[in-house]
């Protein structure tokens, strides 16, 4: 029994040498944890549901969603962050993750966290009434260069990402990040209302939670902070910064694990994700919810936030937010 024993265990450290890969093969052997960082119900949570749901069937384990909330997103993005690297706690990191640093709330980056694929990009948006006699973008920065801090705008709250993105192309337009006031608020809606109301001139915010307006004709989108046109609303101008470079400023969320996943692991994972994304099923609930349709592999990922980090650094100076 023992001798038997003896060959089986030498057998198994002969393959592991001459077979390195199989110490991985089996991945994954138990449920998985996807940890999202924002609560039940929102649209991070669906998008990591869905996400969820086609991980199981491809990769034949549960996954667990589990709403990690708190600290404007530092509690779910430090838990993703701190998980055991062995590819059974991942995460949905979210545009945030460029922001909390520059607000102090976190040392958190996106160098923390081994990119798996961006899964999801929603582009901001600039709006003016429809009886404005601001009537494209141009105009409307020749306003606010002609009176700057006369306009105001609104559509989430001070530092939210759709006031950041105001900030970001004003200043790419040699303007002062608060040219256009912002009047803070609790989301997109209830800025909209302001501006159906008379008492804000702009709205940031994404086109789908315009849609009803837009569709009603009573807002105006004058520009899409995007590098596509968008599939419903396809001749809203897009934006092309000075050196021809076409932008992606929005929200965005993207699947990742902790720092120092396997190569191995990280392979398998990455290519699911890009059968899950180029999927009927994700691709119908992306069009269901409108949510915007934008995928990055794991070094495109990596390059996407450093890059947004960096300007979120300059767009949060230039509106006084940065520590």
């Amino acid at each position: 029994m023992k001798r038997r024993q003896s060959l089986a265990a030498m057998s198994a450290a002969v393959a592991a040498v001459v077979f390195p890969g199989l110490a991985h093969a089996a991945y994954p052997e138990r449920p998985i944890t996807l940890i999202v960082p924002w609560g039940a119900g929102g649209g991070t949570d669906a998008v990591a549901r869905i996400i969820a749901a086609e991980f199981e069937k491809e990769l034949k384990q549960p996954i667990n969603v589990v709403n990690r909330t708190g600290g404007s997103g530092v509690v779910g993005h430090q838990a993703i962050a701190s998980a055991a690297p062995d590819g059974y706690t991942l995460g949905i990191i979210t545009v945030e993750i460029g922001m909390m640093r520059h607000a102090g709330l976190t040392q958190l980056s996106g160098a923390d966290y081994t990119p798996l694929a961006l899964m999801n990009f929603d582009a901001n948006a600039i709006f003016v009434r429809s009886d404005s006699p601001i009537k494209s973008a141009k105009e409307l920065l020749d306003a606010a260069r002609a009176a700057p801090g006369k306009m105001k705008a609104s559509g989430t709250g001070q530092g939210g990402i759709w006031h950041l993105g105001l900030a970001q192309w004003l200043v790419d337009n040699k303007l002062p990040g608060n040219a256009i006031a912002w009047v803070p608020s609790q989301g997109a809606a209830p800025g909209l209302q302001d501006l159906m109301a008379g008492g804000v001139d702009v709205v940031s915010c994404s086109l789908p939670e315009a849609r009803s307006l837009i569709d009603a004709g009573k807002v105006r989108p004058l520009l899409l902070l995007g590098s596509k046109a968008d599939a419903i609303f396809p001749n809203v101008p897009l934006y092309t910064d000075a050196a021809g470079k076409m932008w992606n400023a929005g929200a965005w969320r993207g699947i990742a694990g902790p720092k120092g996943l396997p190569a191995d692991v990280s392979e398998r994972l990455a290519a699911t994700l890009k059968k899950i994304f180029d999927g009927k099923a994700y691709q119908d609930f992306l069009a269901s919810r409108g949510f915007g349709a934008l995928y990055a592999d794991r070094g495109e990922f990596t390059k996407f936030m450093a890059e947004k980090d960096a300007s979120f650094a300059v767009a949060m100076k230039a509106v006084g937010i940065a520590k």
